[in-house]
Protein backbone atom coordinates (compact mmCIF):
# COMPACT_ATOMS: atom_id res chain seq x y z
CA UNK A 1 0.00 0.00 0.00
CA UNK A 2 1.67 3.13 1.14
CA UNK A 3 3.21 4.68 4.22
CA UNK A 4 1.37 7.59 5.38
CA UNK A 5 3.49 10.49 6.96
CA UNK A 6 4.13 14.34 8.04
CA UNK A 7 4.91 16.50 4.99
CA UNK A 8 8.07 17.89 4.74
CA UNK A 9 9.50 20.92 4.41
CA UNK A 10 11.96 18.91 1.63
CA UNK A 11 8.48 17.46 0.51
CA UNK A 12 6.99 21.00 -0.93
CA UNK A 13 8.23 20.82 -4.64
CA UNK A 14 7.00 16.90 -4.66
CA UNK A 15 4.05 18.17 -3.45
CA UNK A 16 3.65 21.14 -6.00
CA UNK A 17 3.98 18.58 -8.57
CA UNK A 18 1.23 16.09 -7.83
CA UNK A 19 -0.96 18.93 -7.74
CA UNK A 20 0.13 20.38 -11.15
CA UNK A 21 -0.77 16.90 -12.50
CA UNK A 22 -3.79 16.52 -10.41
CA UNK A 23 -5.67 19.55 -10.86
CA UNK A 24 -6.27 21.86 -14.52
CA UNK A 25 -3.95 24.65 -15.09
CA UNK A 26 -4.68 27.93 -12.88
CA UNK A 27 -5.73 26.23 -9.73
CA UNK A 28 -4.43 28.28 -7.66
CA UNK A 29 -6.66 31.09 -9.12
CA UNK A 30 -9.69 28.98 -7.23
CA UNK A 31 -11.52 31.10 -4.64
CA UNK A 32 -9.43 28.57 -2.02
CA UNK A 33 -6.69 29.24 -2.60
CA UNK A 34 -7.64 33.17 -1.77
CA UNK A 35 -8.12 31.86 2.02
CA UNK A 36 -4.60 30.05 1.82
CA UNK A 37 -2.06 32.97 0.00
CA UNK A 38 0.08 33.98 2.94
CA UNK A 39 -1.33 31.40 5.74
CA UNK A 40 1.06 28.94 7.73
CA UNK A 41 -0.48 25.74 6.70
CA UNK A 42 -1.11 23.36 9.96
CA UNK A 43 2.25 21.27 9.44
CA UNK A 44 0.70 18.27 11.32
CA UNK A 45 -2.52 18.34 9.20
CA UNK A 46 -0.18 18.00 5.92
CA UNK A 47 0.20 14.22 5.30
CA UNK A 48 1.88 12.31 1.91
CA UNK A 49 1.48 8.94 1.41
CA UNK A 50 4.57 7.10 -0.27
CA UNK A 51 5.19 4.61 -2.28
CA UNK A 52 7.64 1.40 -1.70
CA UNK A 53 10.53 3.96 -3.63
CA UNK A 54 9.67 6.52 -1.30
CA UNK A 55 8.15 8.94 -3.88
CA UNK A 56 4.70 11.01 -3.03
CA UNK A 57 1.80 8.97 -3.79
CA UNK A 58 -0.53 11.23 -2.47
CA UNK A 59 -0.71 14.25 -0.70
CA UNK A 60 -3.61 16.32 1.80
CA UNK A 61 -2.86 19.84 3.04
CA UNK A 62 -5.05 21.64 5.89
CA UNK A 63 -5.36 24.99 5.96
CA UNK A 64 -6.24 27.77 9.44
CA UNK A 65 -9.69 29.98 8.47
CA UNK A 66 -12.08 31.75 10.38
CA UNK A 67 -16.08 31.12 9.28
CA UNK A 68 -17.01 35.01 10.70
CA UNK A 69 -14.92 35.16 13.80
CA UNK A 70 -15.17 31.11 14.60
CA UNK A 71 -11.99 29.01 13.92
CA UNK A 72 -12.40 26.47 11.70
CA UNK A 73 -9.96 24.03 9.33
CA UNK A 74 -10.09 23.64 5.22
CA UNK A 75 -9.06 20.89 4.44
CA UNK A 76 -7.53 20.50 0.60
CA UNK A 77 -6.47 20.08 -1.91
CA UNK A 78 -6.25 16.44 -1.63
CA UNK A 79 -4.34 14.14 -4.73
CA UNK A 80 -3.49 10.64 -5.33
CA UNK A 81 -0.78 10.29 -8.63
CA UNK A 82 -2.75 8.92 -11.41
CA UNK A 83 -1.02 5.36 -11.57
CA UNK A 84 -2.57 5.03 -7.68
CA UNK A 85 -5.68 6.15 -7.90
CA UNK A 86 -8.76 3.08 -7.16
CA UNK A 87 -6.28 1.93 -4.40
CA UNK A 88 -8.12 4.03 -1.65
CA UNK A 89 -4.63 6.42 -0.56
CA UNK A 90 -7.31 9.57 -0.86
CA UNK A 91 -9.37 7.69 1.61
CA UNK A 92 -6.81 6.69 3.87
CA UNK A 93 -5.56 10.36 3.86
CA UNK A 94 -8.38 12.20 4.68
CA UNK A 95 -9.59 9.51 7.31
CA UNK A 96 -5.77 10.23 9.10
CA UNK A 97 -6.23 13.83 8.98
CA UNK A 98 -9.81 14.27 10.62
CA UNK A 99 -8.54 11.63 13.69
CA UNK A 100 -5.50 14.07 14.04
CA UNK A 101 -7.46 16.81 13.92
CA UNK A 102 -9.94 15.52 16.13
CA UNK A 103 -7.13 14.83 18.59
CA UNK A 104 -5.35 18.27 18.23
CA UNK A 105 -8.89 19.81 19.72
CA UNK A 106 -9.70 21.46 16.45
CA UNK A 107 -13.70 21.44 16.52
CA UNK A 108 -14.96 22.04 12.95
CA UNK A 109 -13.41 21.34 9.65
CA UNK A 110 -14.60 22.60 5.74
CA UNK A 111 -13.87 21.81 2.03
CA UNK A 112 -15.34 22.14 -1.62
CA UNK A 113 -15.74 19.44 -3.05
CA UNK A 114 -18.20 16.52 -4.02
CA UNK A 115 -21.01 15.86 -1.10
CA UNK A 116 -21.24 11.86 -2.79
CA UNK A 117 -17.36 11.33 -2.38
CA UNK A 118 -16.90 13.70 0.95
CA UNK A 119 -20.47 12.49 2.43
CA UNK A 120 -18.64 8.97 3.41
CA UNK A 121 -16.52 10.69 5.57
CA UNK A 122 -18.59 12.25 7.49
CA UNK A 123 -18.71 15.75 5.64
CA UNK A 124 -22.22 17.36 5.10
CA UNK A 125 -23.45 20.89 3.04
CA UNK A 126 -22.98 23.96 5.20
CA UNK A 127 -26.21 26.10 5.32
CA UNK A 128 -24.95 29.83 6.30
CA UNK A 129 -21.26 29.68 5.11
CA UNK A 130 -20.18 31.03 2.16
CA UNK A 131 -17.15 30.81 0.26
CA UNK A 132 -15.97 33.44 -1.50
CA UNK A 133 -16.92 33.37 -5.34
CA UNK A 134 -17.49 32.09 -7.28
CA UNK A 135 -17.78 28.84 -4.94
CA UNK A 136 -20.73 26.54 -5.90
CA UNK A 137 -22.42 27.13 -1.81
CA UNK A 138 -23.75 23.06 -2.52
CA UNK A 139 -20.04 22.58 -2.64
CA UNK A 140 -19.46 24.13 0.60
CA UNK A 141 -19.42 20.95 2.93
CA UNK A 142 -17.97 20.60 6.38
CA UNK A 143 -17.60 18.07 9.85
CA UNK A 144 -17.90 18.75 13.36
CA UNK A 145 -14.74 16.93 15.21
CA UNK A 146 -16.68 17.58 18.60
CA UNK A 147 -20.62 17.55 18.95
CA UNK A 148 -22.11 20.58 17.86
CA UNK A 149 -18.96 22.40 16.38
CA UNK A 150 -21.28 23.81 13.44
CA UNK A 151 -24.22 24.62 15.14
CA UNK A 152 -25.00 28.43 15.20
CA UNK A 153 -21.97 28.80 13.20
CA UNK A 154 -22.63 30.99 9.56
CA UNK A 155 -21.14 33.61 8.01
CA UNK A 156 -18.34 34.05 4.94
CA UNK A 157 -15.00 31.98 5.33
CA UNK A 158 -12.27 34.51 5.65
CA UNK A 159 -8.09 33.64 5.78
CA UNK A 160 -6.72 32.89 9.49
CA UNK A 161 -4.84 36.45 9.24
CA UNK A 162 -7.63 38.43 8.20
Amino acid sequence: MAEIAQERAEDHWEVEALYDLCFAPGREALSSYRLRDGVAKVARLCLVARGRAGEVAGAIRTWPVRVGSVPALLLGPVAVHPTRQGEGLGGLLILDVIERARADGHPRMLLVGDAPYYGRFGFSRLEGVTMPPPTNPERVLGIALEDGAWGGVSGEVLRAGD
